[in-house]
């Protein structure tokens, strides 16, 4: 029942479809209380997803067992500050851990499958079941072999290359937080590149983002990524040369 002089809000209905800040108001020549306290939580948020430290032990624990078991390394970066102020260290593998990876046993798996806290530890809650879907859909006819998990603390994406090299991995998918926004301070990224050797571009790489809850489900991301993965090994390429060519779902009506 609308109250006698009260007119109803336009925007509300297309807020009520979005988490983008739209018609936020004002108070005076400010935003409303409400408004602004909201956006302090949320910056912070996002600034406690890029400094807080990840938690591996509790994603091991969450993980599901693994037949080539699981490796942890680290990137060429020495600490969380460093990682976010040289992104440069976090693409390459410290020397110690690839020189690790070069001596192990190669398997000739057709993926390196990797997890990584990247620029969001928070992140990682969405890792264990992420990658246990994408274990499933790669399990199924026609199987992808799958080397050891690698678990790698802060990485950037083309640490990828360091460690598909080292394991001669036909390919490598890596798993990482993403740069958190105001909202989304939870989003898992997937990159995947075929034949990974250090130089490769990010135009040979085919990326799925924004995998959480609140965004491109688990289930659907798991068989977006299975599906890219068996269509590069068919035509040995990735990045521009690969494309999604399943048809698409028609979108819900809005109502």
């Amino acid at each position: 029942m609308r109250l006698p002089g009260r007119r109803d809000d336009p925007w509300q209905a297309l807020r009520s479809r979005t988490p983008a800040r739209v018609a936020l108001g004002r108070a005076g020549t400010s935003l409303p209380t409400a408004e602004l306290l909201k956006f302090a939580m949320d910056h912070a948020q996002a600034r406690d997803a890029v400094q807080s430290e990840a938690d591996f032990d509790a994603l091991v624990a969450e993980l599901p067992a693994h037949k080539h078991g699981i490796i942890h390394v680290r990137s060429n970066a020495q600490d969380r500050d460093a990682y976010v102020r040289f992104p440069e260290h976090g693409r390459q593998l410290c020397p110690t851990d690839r020189q690790r990876l070069s001596s192990a046993r190669p398997l000739e798996a057709d993926l390196a499958l990797i997890i990584g806290d990247g620029l969001s530890a928070a992140a990682l809650r969405h890792a264990a079941p992420l990658t246990k879907m994408v274990i499933d859909e790669l399990a199924r006819s026609p199987a992808v072999t799958i080397g050891p998990l690698v678990l790698v603390r802060y990485p950037r994406v083309a640490v990828q290359d360091d460690i598909g090299d080292a394991l001669r991995a036909g390919s490598a998918l890596i798993v990482l937080g993403e740069r958190p926004g105001l909202g989304a301070a939870d989003s898992l990224s997937a990159y995947f590149v075929y034949g990974p050797r250090p130089g490769r571009t990010n135009a040979e790489r085919n990326c799925v983002s924004n995998i959480r809850l609140a965004g491109l489900p688990l289930a659907a991301a798991a068989g977006t990524i299975a599906y890219l993965i068996r269509r590069s090994l068919a035509l040995g390429a990735s990045g521009v040369a690969l494309k999604d060519e399943r048809t698409p779902t028609a979108p819900h009506a809005m109502e």
